[in-house]
């Protein structure tokens, strides 16, 4: 075995910022040989920079595009000698509002990427993967995968498909010696907290948040955790003191943890 057989991989989507940018970093710093895609290539070029120019590769591509996919699976193929250790799949957007105050281009874009994008990674590393012993994909869905949250219906309906995808998945691919976990998050501080709410208001996430003295925990978090989802023998991944709570809550008293995110959120127009 080379040294180069040696290093570990990891496939980042989202990597131009966030999560992705603080888990492409925290690899790299632990060895890791890192892939870092994103549709900003801007964002991407920041991160790239961060990292070591012998201990990565960075290509722009959306993840709704299957060919995009093609092509980067194929570039990280050749720069790893074919091992993808794990496919992180990360890359999502947040778009809220109540439904029927949403766009259909918000609506589409928030199912295409947050879901048909983590399938479309799935299908495409797949290969790779089944080369790769010990394999593993990890998939960002959120809390917002546990319970639903008012205008935030199709962001939920997609993070829930995520962790119904992650448990199929974990079973499925189980045949191949591939895990599939899931990272969870409670509210992480990044751009997505302070994205347009796409109800014609002005108020952000964020300003609801901080309103009600909501924790919203730092992205070095989230990174830590991503690192576990990725050695660990658990199934999904909590980020925060809050989103072990939410599981708990959710599970044994859905009718209490539904007042309070009504509560917290509101559900006037």
């Amino acid at each position: 075995m080379t040294a180069q057989d040696a290093q570990k991989t990891i496939f980042v989507t989202g990597a131009g910022s966030g999560i992705g940018r603080a888990t492409a970093q925290l690899f790299a710093q632990r060895g890791w040989f890192v892939g870092l895609f994103d549709v900003d290539a801007n964002g991407l070029e920041a991160t790239a920079a961060s990292v070591p120019e012998g201990q990565r590769i960075s290509m722009a591509f959306d993840v709704r595009d299957r060919s995009g996919w093609a092509r980067a699976v194929e570039a990280f193929g050749q720069a790893t000698n074919r091992r993808m250790h794990v496919l992180f799949n990360n890359a999502g957007v947040g778009r809220g509002g109540f439904i029927d105050e949403m766009s259909e281009a918000d609506i589409d874009l928030v199912l295409d990427v947050n879901l048909k994008g983590v399938i479309n990674g799935v299908t495409a590393a797949l290969p790779l993967l089944r080369e790769t012993p010990g394999a593993r994909v990890v998939n960002t869905a959120s809390v917002a995968g546990i319970v639903g949250v008012p205008r935030m219906s199709i962001y939920c309906a997609t993070k829930f498909g995520v962790r119904g995808l992650t448990e199929s998945l974990d079973v499925e691919l189980g045949r191949y010696g591939i895990r599939v976990t899931s990272l969870m998050p409670w509210f992480i501080d990044t751009a997505i907290l302070d994205g347009a709410p796409g109800d014609g208001s002005n108020r952000r996430m964020r300003d609801a948040l901080v309103e009600n003295k909501t924790p919203i925990y730092p992205v070095s978090m989230a990174a830590e955790r991503a690192w576990d989802a990725a050695h660990g023998s658990e199934l999904h991944y909590m980020v925060g003191r809050e989103a072990e709570r939410a599981r708990f809550f959710a599970r044994f008293f859905p009718g209490a943890m539904r007042r309070q995110i009504s509560k917290t959120f509101g559900t006037e127009g």
